[in-house]
Order: structure tokens, then C-alpha cells, then sequence
């Protein structure tokens, strides 16, 4: 199976809310806080080091019995600057993806530079979703 580094779209930043160890690296989130500023409508979204994707993409994944991650609720906000922009703009609903698995073992792994490693399969899920903003190479 062919594997991809993926750089989701950055839309926004962690929020004052995110509780962080930054001691080791990457540092250890164990809540996280994700602000918007600017969504352009990917359904993979980042803020070093956190991953987050809309529900409807994460029930895809759990459905194939995608290995290599779990998914959590966060704090979602959006800046004042988006809410002016785009004052009738629903976001859909975001979980946090904690990736546990193995680069180029599992279908979602965190390769030692920190980036995104998924299988081919999950990669076309995510397309499938939204992913136009993102970064894909070669693993």
C-alpha cells in the first residue's frame, strides 16, 4: 500500500485554552483549543501540533476501520476578524484527531519530522471530504 505525507490546511491557531507540555517534543496536548480565523474548507485542518477533522470525515475513517488514531471533542471558536468576513458561515462540526499510529504501518502515523503519514485509502476518504488546501507528497 502506498503511504502520504499530508500537510492539512492551517485555518486558524491553538486557542488560550489548550493545555500543552511543552517539555518534550512534539509537546503533549491534553485538551485542546482550536481558533479559527480563516477557513477555506478543508476537511483536515492543523495547528501544530494538533490535527482536527469535521465529524462526517472522522465517522468515514471509523467506518473502514481506519487504524492509527482516535478522535476527541475540543474547544472550537473563531476569531472576531471571521465572524465580520463571514457572518452567515456554519462551520461543521470538528473533532480532534489524535493520531497514534505508525508512519507507513498504520493508516495514519506521525513520521519522526512531525508531519502526517496516511495509507493511500484514507488519503482518497479525505478528498473525498475536502483536502484541496493541503500539502500531499510521496512517503
Amino acid at each position: 500500500m502506498a503511504y502520504y505525507y499530508v500537510e492539512p490546511e492551517v485555518a486558524g491557531g491553538l486557542g488560550k485554552h489548550t493545555v500543552l507540555d511543552s517539555s518534550v517534543h512534539p509537546p503533549a496536548i491534553t485538551k485542546l483549543h482550536y481558533r479559527i480565523i480563516n477557513w477555506l474548507g478543508d476537511a483536515l485542518l492543523e495547528s501544530f501540533p494538533a490535527l482536527i477533522v469535521t465529524r462526517e470525515a472522522a465517522s468515514a475513517l471509523n467506518e473502514a476501520n481506519a487504524s492509527g488514531y482516535e478522535c476527541r471533542e475540543l474547544e472550537l471558536t473563531v476569531s472576531d476578524s471571521f465572524r465580520e468576513i463571514y457572518p452567515e458561515r456554519r462551520l461543521p462540526e470538528f473533532l480532534w484527531l489524535s493520531v497514534t499510529g505508525v508512519a507507513g504501518h498504520n493508516d495514519l502515523g506521525i513520521a519522526h519530522d512531525s508531519r502526517l503519514v496516511v495509507s493511500e485509502r484514507v488519503l482518497d476518504m479525505l478528498k473525498a471530504f475536502g483536502l484541496n488546501h493541503a500539502i500531499v507528497e510521496n512517503y
